[in-house]
């Protein structure tokens, strides 16, 4: 069976939170589709922090419903993928880096002077501004996923209503390990979310400055 895939633009502007899911289990294939869209996501100085983890069991899907305020589509979606950020990952991942990068041209003058530089930059982080850090990374990466999902036909619901400590003891995450988001993915059950409209551009986007309108 060919998938036809929807037009990226038409699924920004159709796409709504699934309020409910019907649990058909999505092919391994999709699935795949989904999670490399957000492997291909940019990231600050190529580090790719984040970490995903795929619930699909009914068993798990269950646990984790107990660890995001019992909100029902947690359970109902075909998956859920539990987007984190790896405060530590920069630390064992430089090397692979900086190979990767070696063999797709990067230059040895930029790969020896990142070797020092982004342990120097990533080391000086507190712990707020870590989490600020990745949870921009992997958001990246969670947008990447939610729209290739939706290009292939299905539903999503991105999630924040969750409790960090409950969802590191359902998934076992390391200590390392930071929840940024959820992201449900299904088929719609019932009837779709209401469309709550989005603000003119005139009301967000500004022209060089503060004020100053765009015209376009």
């Amino acid at each position: 069976m060919i998938t036809i895939e929807k037009p990226l633009s038409k699924a920004i502007t159709e796409r709504r939170s699934t309020p409910s899911f019907d649990g058909t289990p999505i092919p391994a294939a999709d699935m795949k589709k989904i999670l490399e869209a957000g492997l291909s996501a940019p990231s600050g100085y190529n580090m790719q922090p984040w970490r995903f983890v795929v619930v699909q069991s009914p068993d798990q899907k269950k646990r984790l419903r107990g660890a995001s305020y019992n909100q029902a589509k947690v359970e109902e979606a075909s998956a859920v993928i539990v987007a984190c950020g790896d405060s530590d990952g920069w630390r064992r991942d430089l090397d692979l880096m900086l190979q990767q990068g070696r063999e797709g041209g990067m230059p040895e003058s930029y790969a020896e002077q990142a070797k020092s530089s982004v342990p120097d930059y990533l080391s000086s982080f507190s712990a707020d501004k870590m989490f600020g850090w990745l949870n921009k990374q992997v958001m990246l990466a969670f947008s990447f996923m939610l729209l290739t999902a939706e290009t292939l036909g299905y539903d999503t619901a991105p999630l924040e209503g969750f409790e960090q400590d409950k969802i590191h003891e359902v998934l076992r995450l390391p200590m390392s390990y930071r929840v940024v988001a959820l992201l449900a993915v299904g088929h719609l059950k019932g009837a779709d979310k209401f469309d709550g409209g989005r603000f003119d551009i005139t009301h967000t986007v500004f022209a060089e400055e503060f004020g100053k309108p765009i015209k376009l």
